[in-house]
């Protein structure tokens, strides 16, 4: 049976073999070179998905808020690193966790230590926030005063184990080439070996940890870091193929959207496909601001982008897609066409599930 023919409003297609060979990809790269793959489990949010990274041998993942570290906790994984700063509020649940896995905070402060240290009730990892440009989070890396003081607080709890030094490298995103990306890992990795080196002389034996697609996919060599924690790559997407980290092939989620309406005179297609299903993530795609790349169904998959076409604006069912005359042409009302998105975790995030190429739904912890 066609995949296509039964679908009714938009949905979330997964393509399980071409994330399956994303998955192989990475962990054979980590693999190579003797570093810890602690995937980030955020991007795909699935139990059944999460199977697919122990077969390659993953034993440790990265998950972004506490309870989806409790929802992989109860589906059997035990080494849990929650990449997001510690919440007080969620003292219960976290040391709740504590208690049955293996896990890992994230801090940047001493106030955050000296709370952990007097509300904890079992040992956890702690990692130190490291900004090493992104100016998202983190200590600077250029300053290794508050990083020493952070440590001394955290090494005053009998239950905070100082493991290392992590960092998140978002800047990699916005290169305009896979060359600038790798010039941005590669000072993201000396960054950290900088403050990890002057703790060093101080007695100090920390970890490093990196965690971006980008870096971690266009990369040949990964660097002198113990651990790296990407995510995004199991499904990629078009902000990814837009930077050059992946190509069309290799994107392994598409939202399919029914066609509801034509307008001639714009040459544009309205599509039942708005922001509460791709999100208002955006890119740029040949000097267009765009929220998704736009192909047709090919079988029971899709192709490769259609030349110049993009989701141009979104409301909150609406997407208007601009297609060349050509394909203009060739998409009528009630047809389905398969949007590439901007950004495949706020996707599966507003969606909740998948649709597999075969026609078998994935559940997430999401429903």
């Amino acid at each position: 049976m066609n995949l296509f023919e039964p679908l009714q409003k938009p949905t979330l297609l997964l393509d399980e073999s071409q994330a399956r060979k994303n998955i192989q990809h990475m962990a054979a790269k980590a693999r190579e070179q003797h570093i810890r793959f602690r995937p980030h489990f955020k991007t795909h949010q699935s139990a059944a998905i999460g199977e697919w990274f122990r077969e390659e041998g993953v034993t440790a993942i990265t998950v972004s808020s506490v309870d989806m570290a409790a929802y992989f906790a109860a589906n059997g994984w035990d080494d849990i690193l929650i990449a997001f700063p510690v919440n007080w509020r969620e003292i219960f649940a976290i040391n709740a966790l504590a208690e049955q896995v293996h896990l890992g905070l994230l801090v940047e402060s001493p106030e955050s230590a000296a709370f952990l240290r007097d509300h904890l009730t079992a040992p956890v990892d702690i990692w130190i926030k490291i900004d090493v440009g992104n100016k998202r989070t983190g200590l600077s890396w250029d300053d290794p005063q508050p990083v020493q003081e952070l440590l001394e607080e955290i090494r005053k709890a009998a239950l905070l184990r100082p493991r290392g030094l992590l960092t998140h490298a978002g800047h990699t995103y916005h290169p305009d080439s896979p060359e600038q990306v790798c010039e941005i890992y590669e000072e993201s990795v000396n960054r950290m070996n900088a403050v990890r080196n002057q703790l060093r002389t101080e007695g100090l034996r920390l970890e490093v940890s990196v965690g971006d697609t980008p870096g971690c996919s266009k990369c040949a060599h990964l660097g002198e870091v113990d651990e790296i924690r990407p995510g995004n790559f199991v499904f990629y997407d078009a902000q990814q193929l837009v930077v050059g980290t992946c190509t069309a092939q290799e994107i392994a989620v598409a939202l399919a959207c029914p066609v509801v309406a034509k307008h001639p005179e714009r040459r544009e297609v309205v599509i039942y496909g708005g922001a509460i299903h791709l999100s208002k993530d955006l890119f740029e795609w040949n000097g267009n601001t765009a929220y998704g790349l736009v192909s047709l169904p090919r079988g029971n998959g899709w192709g490769s982008p259609l030349d110049g076409a993009i989701v141009s604006r979104l409301s909150q069912e609406h997407g208007i897609v601009i297609l060349s005359e050509t394909d203009f042409d060739r998409v009528q009302i009630g047809d389905m066409v398969c949007i590439l998105p901007a950004h495949s975790c706020l996707t599966l995030q507003a969606m909740r599930e998948y649709l597999t190429l075969e026609g078998k739904v994935i559940p997430t912890m999401l429903l």
